[in-house]
C-alpha cells in the first residue's frame, strides 16, 4: 500500500489522466464487456405439443443452447402424436465461426489494452525512446480496429441468423406432429437475447428504433400445416346518405346473418304556426 501511495505521489499514475492511457482503460473495459456478453451466453426456449390424444401430448419441451452456437448439435425429443413414439430433432445452423472470432478479438484486445496501459504507466521513458513505441502502438491499434470492425460485422450477421434458427415458430416447423391439423403446437417461452444484443449494439445505434422486449411467456394460436390458424372477423356495414337537406336519405346495412336492411328517412319536417 505504501508503494502505491509513493508511486501516486511521484506522478507515476499521471499517465492515466492523459488521453492515451485513459482511452486504453476504456478499451480494456469495452473488451471485457464484449466477450463476457457473447462468450458467457446461455439461453433456451420452451415448446408445447398438444396431441389429439391427450396421453401423447408433451406441454413442456425445453431446448437449451449456448456459446459458441453450434446449433446443429443441440438435440431434443418431441412427440409424434402417433402412439408413444417420439422423434429426435436438432436445431439448424452452425454460427460458431463468427461468434468465436468476435470473442477472440475481444480477448486479445483486452490483453493488449492491459499491457499497453502498464507500459504507459511504468515504462514511459522506454516507450518514447526513438519514437519506436508510439509507431508500433499505432500500427497495432489500426490492426485491432480493423479486426474489431470485421468481427463485429460478422457477429451481427451471425446473431441475426441465431435469432431466426432459435425462433419457436421456426423450431415448431421441424416437428412432424405440428403438420397435422388435429394437433396444436404452441411456443411457451422464447429465448432472451438482450445480452447478445448489447454485444453488437450501442445506445446510439438503437436509439432510432424501438425493439419490443423479448417475452418470457407468450400465448399464440395453434399451428396447423406448419402455420397459424387465425379467425378473421370482418363485419361490413355501409351507410349511404346523399348530401343536402330535404332529400330522402337511405341507410343500408348488411346484417349479421347476411340480410340487408334498408331504412328510409325523409328530410327535416317543417312546422308552420297556424293562426
Amino acid at each position: 500500500m505504501e508503494a502505491v501511495n509513493q508511486l501516486s505521489s511521484t506522478g507515476t499514475f499521471r499517465a492515466l489522466k492523459e488521453p492515451l492511457a485513459f482511452l486504453r482503460v476504456l478499451e480494456w473495459l469495452f473488451a471485457i464487456f464484449a466477450f463476457a456478453t457473447c462468450g458467457g451466453y446461455s439461453g433456451g426456449l420452451r415448446l408445447s405439443v398438444d396431441c389429439a390424444n391427450k396421453s401423447e401430448s408433451d406441454l413442456s419441451i425445453d431446448i437449451a443452447f449456448a456459446y459458441p452456437f453450434r446449433l446443429y448439435k443441440v438435440t431434443f425429443d418431441a412427440p409424434t402424436c402417433e402412439g408413444k413414439r417420439r422423434e429426435t430433432l436438432s436445431l439448424i445452423g452452425d454460427f460458431s465461426s463468427s461468434a468465436e472470432f468476435f470473442v477472440t478479438i475481444a480477448v486479445f484486445a483486452f490483453l493488449y489494452s492491459l499491457a499497453a496501459t502498464v507500459v504507459y504507466i511504468f515504462f514511459q521513458n522506454k516507450y518514447r525512446e526513438n519514437n519506436r513505441g508510439p509507431l508500433i502502438d499505432f500500427i497495432v491499434t489500426v490492426v485491432f480496429s480493423f479486426l474489431w470492425l470485421v468481427g463485429s460485422s460478422g457477429w451481427a450477421k451471425g446473431l441475426s441468423d441465431v435469432k431466426i434458427a432459435t425462433d419457436p415458430g421456426e423450431v415448431l416447423l421441424l416437428m412432424s406432429a405440428c403438420k397435422q391439423q388435429s394437433n396444436k403446437c404452441m411456443p411457451v417461452r422464447s429465448p432472451v437475447m438482450s445480452s447478445l444484443n448489447t454485444s453488437v449494439e450501442t445506445g446510439w445505434h438503437s436509439s432510432g428504433q424501438r425493439h419490443p422486449p423479448d417475452t418470457m411467456e407468450k400465448q399464440s394460436s395453434s399451428y396447423n400445416q406448419g402455420g397459424y390458424n387465425q379467425d378473421n372477423y370482418g363485419p361490413s356495414g355501409g351507410y349511404n346518405q346523399p348530401a343536402g337537406f330535404g332529400q330522402p336519405a337511405n341507410y343500408s346495412q348488411v346484417g349479421e346473418y347476411g340480410q340487408q336492411q334498408s331504412y328510409s328517412q325523409s328530410g327535416p319536417t317543417s312546422f308552420a304556426n297556424q293562426i
